[in-house]
């Protein structure tokens, strides 16, 4: 498969290019700086920005999927949403048949009708992002294409490849100490195997231990 990649050198973005290529998948990374991105085999760099969707439009032309894990963080969460935006309409225009994105774990449900972000319990720095990727979730849903967000747990971090894990669609995803975490690793492989094996289109799931 032919997969075009946004954000492949960040913490998430940069296993869930490791996982495509160890599963044999041709990528296209499209990165601010492709020097960043070290030449192997079945994969291309090429510079973009997620500002630009008529750059967007020609560097995904003719992939399978494009496959965003681009996040501004907490420090400039205005970004995520006309990021999203520009990437809707990029896979729109481009007549790319899937777009997959990393999600956020605030608009999951840690009660019935109770989603993170109204629960209280995340920290006050941590909203504005939560509420952009919320937001971005919502652009996508009321979207025309085929779409599928994968949000994390709670805690993502970086740790083990380990293959075990748990999957959900709207609730937050706890162990059996009412901890929320998964590694960036394990995210990826979700992530790959959704793209694989489609299971989730038009939806929101996630992931945890």
């Amino acid at each position: 498969m032919r997969v075009a990649l946004c954000g492949g050198t960040g913490q998430a973005g940069s296993r869930i290019l490791k996982e495509l290529l160890d599963r044999g998948h041709t990528v296209v990374a499209i990165v601010r700086d492709p020097a960043k991105v070290m030449t192997q085999q079945r994969l291309t760099a090429v510079k973009g920005d997620v500002s630009d969707e008529a750059g967007i439009v020609e560097a995904i032309r003719g992939a399978d999927a494009l496959v965003s894990a681009y996040g501004p963080g907490p420090e400039q969460p205005g970004l995520l949403v006309p990021a999203t935006k520009h990437l809707l309409a990029a896979a729109r225009t481009s007549g790319v048949p899937r777009f997959l994105f990393v999600g956020g774990a605030g608009a999951l449900e840690v009660a019935p009708g109770v989603t993170l972000i109204a629960s209280g319990n995340l920290p006050a720095e941590w909203l504005p992002i939560a509420q952009a990727h919320a937001d971005a979730l919502a652009l996508a849903r009321s979207s025309d294409i085929n779409w599928t967000s994968l949000a994390p747990s709670a805690f993502f971090e970086a740790g083990q490849r380990t293959g075990k894990f748990r999957l959900a669609t709207d609730s937050l995803i706890v162990d059996d100490k009412q901890q929320s975490r998964i590694s960036f690793e394990d995210f990826a492989k979700a992530l790959v195997d959704e793209l694989e094996m489609p299971r989730h289109e038009r939806k929101r799931f996630t992931v945890g231990y």
